[in-house]
């Protein structure tokens, strides 16, 4: 019998079965938390990739105009739909869905609908983990700069007995799972001229002194298009209002003194990026150098020749209404005082019958097309249309090159072709564009910034292109430039500035 038992219990025979035996509870355990773990893992990302697209469609709209928090709706509601799975309720779309989004009393900036909540931000932590707070929602859509969209949160069960996620008791095994993504909006140019204006159709003390006509209205309306600007320099340190124009700080490693800056305004290859979110001004008058930076472009020679390289070229049509006086040379690239303008037989491209908008400073949008036409090209005719619906100057001008017009001499013997001892003229770009940021000059300083100083991280509320329809006469004249405006980045833009653009819609957290 002792034999027996002996043999018995040294015999290892099946004790593979016992061994599975008893870990068959913990495989099967395992084997469950694996299984949630995927679960979870898929149902996050799914979370996650959801609101990260969300954040990122609402962002590319927050370029700080009035309408942004509206637009950055409509983007959540209209572009992107995410499916989650493996939550209780199977496949599930995380849409903002339709209807009206509800607000949050206490906090405006914040709002939920559908499957997804969102506040609009201004700023965010330093820290990544810090969490967003209320001293971080934005009062209102002009100055909102990021969005966070938060996932309603998902019923997840687990197979395993015990919450792999949330603390709890082995009975409690149900638990909610969400994911918060914020993105924000850089919006840019590069390649831009340093200069900014201010918005000619701004709001100021609930009156539009251009007669109700907003920006984007501006560059669509064909009767407003073709009005023309006055832009005038700011002395004595006054206040800043709309038609005024200054100067941004040039990009870094250019100078600061006023030769610096008139380089970087005559040069037809600028290097200057500027950020929609904030520029810098600068200090600078409208003599010397800088008045001689705008005047390059009309193959005017600036004294002492500063800007003798191929780069500060003029542009393939400089007619301007001038013959050269006493004191030059006809074959020569005159200085401004070398010139006569509007003299018997010459004409340059007319201002409007009458300026009734903007204190005097903003015409009509009625020219003297017929006398232009007729003094420089009489024998040559132009579009019938241009009868019915008068053309901007702009467009007069781009004719006239598309024409082979621009050589032709003016009753007074004037053409449009710079002068050969003047530098070749620049083909790459439009030379008679400035380009240049609007901003909402009286706003900005109501809200104590000092434009005649150096402000720093000022808004921008468009960024645009300018046509000159004329040189700048020294500040014993005025100083003023005289434009029409071409077209804007953003919404109304007609997208001629889209090379020009940076723009970015990106995560932060």
């Amino acid at each position: 019998m002792l034999r027996t038992i002996r043999a018995f219990w040294h015999d290892q025979r099946g004790i593979a079965l016992i061994l599975v035996s008893v870990m068959l509870p913990a495989i099967i355990g395992f084997s469950l938390l694996a299984i949630d773990a995927s679960r979870v893992n898929n149902l996050h990302n799914d979370l996650q990739k959801g609101t990260d697209a969300l954040a990122l469609a609402a962002a590319a709209e927050l370029n700080g105009r009035s309408d942004a928090w509206t637009r950055a709706e409509n983007a959540l509601t209209n572009l992107v739909s995410n499916s989650t799975r493996f939550s209780d309720g199977g496949t599930v779309p995380l849409i903002a869905g339709a209807g009206t989004a509800s607000v949050d009393p206490t906090y405006p900036a914040c709002r939920s609908k559908g499957r997804i909540s969102w506040c609009f931000l201004a700023t965010i932590p330093a820290n990544d983990s810090d969490p967003v707070t209320s001293a971080n929602y934005a009062a209102s859509a002009t100055v909102t700069r990021f969005i966070q969209v938060q996932a309603q949160p998902e019923t997840f069960t687990a197979f395993f007995p015990i919450s792999i996620v949330s603390s709890g008791s082995a009975a409690n095994t149900s638990y909610n799972l969400s994911t918060a993504s914020v993105a924000g909006f850089t919006s840019g140019v590069c390649n831009y001229t340093p200069v900014f204006m201010c918005n000619p159709y701004e709001m100021v003390n609930g009156t539009n002194t251009a007669g109700g006509v907003t920006l984007e209205q501006a560059v669509t309306d064909p009767a407003v298009h073709r009005r023309l600007i006055e832009l005038r320099m700011v002395g004595n340190n006054a206040a800043y209002g709309p038609g005024n124009f200054g100067f941004l700080a040039p990009p870094d490693g250019v100078g600061n003194g006023a030769q610096a800056l008139a380089e970087t305004i005559a040069t037809s290859r600028p290097l200057g990026c500027y950020s929609a979110q904030g520029v810098s001004t600068k200090t600078g008058q409208n003599t010397g150098p800088v008045q001689d930076a705008f005047n390059v472009r009309f193959g005017i020679n600036a004294n002492g020749n500063a800007f003798n390289s191929p780069q500060y070229g003029p542009a393939s049509n400089v007619r301007k209404g001038a013959s050269t006086n006493g004191n030059g040379n006809g074959n020569q690239c005159p200085n401004y005082n070398q010139l006569t303008f509007n003299g018997t037989g010459n004409m340059g491209l007319p201002r409007d019958a009458t300026t009734p908008y903007m204190g005097g400073r903003m015409g009509d949008g009625d020219w003297n097309l017929s006398g232009y036409w007729s003094t420089n090209f009489a024998s040559a005719s132009y579009p019938s249309s241009w009868n019915t619906t008068k053309p901007t100057r702009y467009q007069v001008y781009k004719y006239e090159m598309a024409n082979s017009l621009v050589g032709t001499a003016s009753a007074g013997g004037e053409v449009g072709t710079p002068p050969s001892s003047c530098q070749p003229p620049v083909t790459s770009v439009d030379r008679r564009l400035l380009y240049g940021a609007i901003l909402n000059c009286s706003a900005l300083q109501a809200a104590g910034n000092d434009l005649n100083g150096n402000s720093t991280n000022l808004p921008v509320e468009a960024f645009a292109s300018f046509f000159m329809t004329e040189p700048v006469p020294g500040a014993s004249d005025g100083g003023s430039v005289f434009v029409e405006l071409v077209d804007i980045t953003g919404r109304g833009g007609q997208g001629t500035l889209d090379n020009f653009l940076r723009d970015e819609a990106q995560l932060y957290r």
